[in-house]
């Protein structure tokens, strides 16, 4: 169980300092106002429906809003949107709200949504189910799981911003292996060497 006044081990925290994340900027509108805030934990979390678990510190003027409205835009950063990604990361009082150009109005699924001009591309999402931790637990943000009814491509080209507390602001640019080359193909090969079947036609799935 984590307490609330725990301290991450330093070389726990390190190694949670390694997880790489794309970047969104999340932002939810009622009635006149509109509030965002920048995460690095947004996440697909389905295959057969487009739903997703947004992250969110209660503390953030963001919250309530979302509460308030029951639907939220999901916008994917591209790597040149460091700059919004940075507004994006303080709460929007700090500032003043002076940064109201790093959004705009979008239409999708019969509504307007806010998002942030350029972007690679945005989702816009209802809230299906409002998840808080318990007290006992230690965890300081709530999670919200979401489905996406609206959504509009961007600059579907470029690379993401991502990010990682060791690592900061980062451009991810560079292919991981080499272009036409295909470990499952491989794969697939030696069971047909082996005369064995590799079973069905399942998508792959990174976390499976």
């Amino acid at each position: 169980m984590i307490h609330a006044e725990a301290v991450i081990d330093r070389e726990l925290k390190r190694c949670l300092g390694q997880m790489t994340k794309g970047v969104q900027v999340v932002s939810a509108t009622h009635g006149d106002i509109t509030r965002a805030y920048t995460s690095h934990w947004v996440c697909q979390v389905a295959f057969e429906e487009p739903a997703l678990l947004v992250s969110i510190s209660p503390k953030h003027d963001t919250h309530a809003i979302l509460v308030a409205s029951g639907r939220c835009t999901v916008s994917v950063l591209a790597g040149d949107q460091v700059t919004e990604g940075q507004y994006f990361s303080y709460p929007g009082r700090r500032f003043r709200y002076l940064g109201d150009e790093y959004l705009a109005e979008v239409e999708g699924g019969g509504r307007t949504w806010q998002a942030v001009p350029g972007c690679i591309a945005w989702l816009g999402c209802e809230v299906l189910e409002q998840l808080r931790p318990s007290a006992a637990a230690g965890v300081d943000h709530d999670l919200f799981l979401v489905r996406a009814i609206a959504s509009g491509e961007g600059r579907l080209r470029e690379p993401a911003l991502t990010y990682s507390s060791r690592q900061g602001w980062r451009i991810a640019a560079d292919r991981a292996r080499e272009k036409g080359t295909s470990v499952r193909d491989v794969l697939l090969a030696r069971l047909a060497a082996l005369g064995l079947d590799a079973g069905d036609d399942a998508p792959e799935d990174p976390d499976g």
